[in-house]
């Protein structure tokens, strides 16, 4: 039986080292890696009523008003169905907002496989256009090369839906699905990691500059995020781990 001590010490530990973003779940996980099993009722306990410990809330995230009227639509071909069994056979993308130090806005363009969760492309650009969602999905395909059918999963917004953009997801073969309009829900997965990238990296530094931004957000994602940070749809596996798995449906699929 590890003493209560040593526990709370671990706890705090896990906290501070990781800009006291992780909750009782997280902690949880990474107590359990360490030899230390106990419930997440426990943790909770533990981290709240004894130390007074609380994961940063993220701030309420800004949302972009589309007029949904007069765009081309695509069919929803996900349905809220996230599980997908290969890799790079469905994507989710879209956008979000950064405010830098000297008061200017930039915008980000991620992807994320929906087969493990991981963050597969992400551009940033001081426009929200077309561009910014092609230069994105192109930067995907270099990385990953995808084999046989791909589906993009995307909401309504303009960039989406664009000639350009369209154009150039035929040129690729392709396939758009679209969420329905203002439901954010169909596209609950992307907008879910931009919720921990607020919370656990752009509410708790500041950035002077999109080069300086553009650097860090880098590292978070493709060394912290994909690398080191356990995801519950994995069971506890990073995106990496889950990705690098040899599984029978990964080589059916290709």
């Amino acid at each position: 039986m590890v003493k209560l001590n040593i526990i709370l010490t671990k706890i705090k530990q896990l906290y501070y080292n990781n800009n006291k973003v992780y909750g009782h779940r997280l902690i949880c996980h990474f107590l359990k890696l360490s030899g230390i099993h106990l419930s997440k009722t426990t943790v909770h306990k533990y981290m709240n009523k004894i130390l007074g410990l609380h994961s940063i809330i993220m701030k309420r995230s800004y949302k972009f008003t589309r007029n949904i009227n007069n765009y081309y639509k695509f069919p929803n071909l996900i349905k809220q169905n996230f599980s997908v069994l290969a890799k790079n056979k469905v994507w989710c993308m879209d956008f979000t907002y950064i405010k830098l130090i000297n008061g200017k806005t930039i915008y980000n363009c991620s992807i994320i496989d929906l087969f493990d969760r991981s963050i597969i492309a992400t551009v940033n650009s001081k426009n929200i256009d077309s561009a910014l969602a092609i230069n994105t999905l192109s930067t995907a395909i270099l990385s990953e090369s995808p084999r046989g059918e791909l589906i993009v999963h995307t909401d309504h917004g303009s960039q989406f839906t664009s000639q350009a953009f369209r154009d150039f997801c035929l040129s690729q073969k392709i396939t758009q699905s679209m969420s329905r309009p203002g439901c954010p829900y169909d596209n609950a997965v992307i907008e879910r990691f931009f919720n921990t990238l607020k919370q656990s990296f752009v509410n708790i530094q500041r950035f002077k500059d999109i080069k300086d931004f553009d650097s860090s957000l880098k590292n978070y994602i493709f060394l912290e995020y994909n690398f080191k940070r356990p995801h519950m749809y994995n069971n506890g596996l990073t995106p990496f781990e889950a990705r690098n798995l040899i599984r029978p449906n990964d080589v059916l699929a290709n």
